[in-house]
């Protein structure tokens, strides 16, 4: 596995990173042995840039990787630790809000550390913009992180370009996550730009269209009744058909080179440039092997373009998430 660089300050990831989140909530039950050997795998393949988020499962996808780092002697020094805080969940479960004040950083640091089972993360986010607290308070908190050893680099999630630069003013930002993939391209026009300007590598989360770029998705009901995706727009009624055909589009150019649909679309965002790092999820071992070998595929400029024509950007019918959710997008 390649390897890239995040920011200026020479973050060094695997070219292709792992998403962690689906292996313990939102796309049905999972597995915790199978999830603990699909870690283990990764790392064994090189995919060792391993993102979570106190959020996912209320913790318990910090405590998975935590149980991975306590079992498996010598991992955590191989593994560039990602994980975020910033969206608030009652003890039900239920979202309740966004939070950047200076109190809930650091305590949410703490938390995460104790779950995780380490002293420090290497890259810390903010999962969601909180419109109520000014970023440079926000950042100045997760900056006194750094500087107490519990944080190596910081992040924003799906920030908008404005708050790029105030946010860095403070601290250098290191990375920015946001959805990118070929049917999520909102953050081409300014987002980039500004990333590019400022220094900042871009986390693109949710590579594969949440499934879809894989093709295995064929209808709603091969959804868990308890996935998520069952609510995403994109997913719902005419949407998913007429979503379902730009993606025939893809598997059709996937044959002809001889890779999987998720292989050409993974490649095809590594081919974003290299401040670009992907970080598709899964919990399969099976998966994660096709996935990384996407990292070996070449695309031509003919075959980009053929891409482009197939999968135009706004080819995609639906917005990314439900309203209330979108709401909390600055990007």
């Amino acid at each position: 596995m390649h390897t890239r660089t995040l920011g200026r300050e020479g973050l060094t990831v695997s070219a292709l990173g792992l998403g962690c989140m689906g292996m313990s909530e939102f796309y049905g039950a999972g597995d915790r042995a199978a999830s603990l050997a699909t870690l283990r795998r990764a790392a064994e393949l090189g995919v060792t840039f391993w993102d979570t988020a106190d959020i996912y499962g209320c913790g318990a996808n910090e405590e998975l990787l935590g149980e991975a780092f306590r079992t498996t002697p010598g991992l955590r020094d191989r593994i560039v630790l990602a994980t975020k805080f910033g969206i608030v969940r009652g003890d039900d479960g239920s979202f309740v809000g966004v939070s950047g004040t200076p109190d809930y950083v650091r305590n949410a640091c703490d938390r995460s550390l104790r779950r995780l089972g380490v002293d420090h993360v290497d890259l810390y986010y903010q999962h969601r913009v909180d419109p109520r607290v000014p970023i440079e308070d926000t950042v100045g908190a997760m900056a006194e992180l750094v500087a107490a050893g519990k944080v190596r680099h910081l992040g924003l999630s799906e920030a908008g370009a404005q708050t790029l630069h105030r946010a860095s003013a403070v601290h250098r930002i290191t990375a920015l996550q946001s959805e990118y993939s070929l049917w999520s391209r909102d953050v081409e026009p300014a987002i980039l730009p500004t990333c590019a300007l400022l220094g900042i590598g871009l986390v693109a989360y949710s590579p594969l269209g949440r499934g879809f770029l894989t093709g295995a998705i064929r209808r709603p009901e091969d959804l868990a009744a308890d996935d998520w995706r069952r609510h995403n727009p994109r997913f719902a009624g005419d949407n998913f058909a007429k979503n379902l055909a730009l993606v025939a589009e893809i598997e059709a150019i996937a044959r002809d080179e001889g890779c999987t649909p998720a292989q050409l679309a993974l490649a095809w965002v590594l081919h974003q440039g290299r401040e670009v790092v992907p970080i598709p999820g899964t919990r399969s071992v099976a998966r994660l092997e096709e996935n990384a070998n996407a990292a070996a595929i070449a695309l031509s400029a003919d075959l980009l373009a053929r891409i482009e024509t197939a999968f135009p950007p706004d080819a995609v019918v639906g917005t990314r998430y439900p309203e209330a959710s979108m709401a909390l997008l600055e990007g």
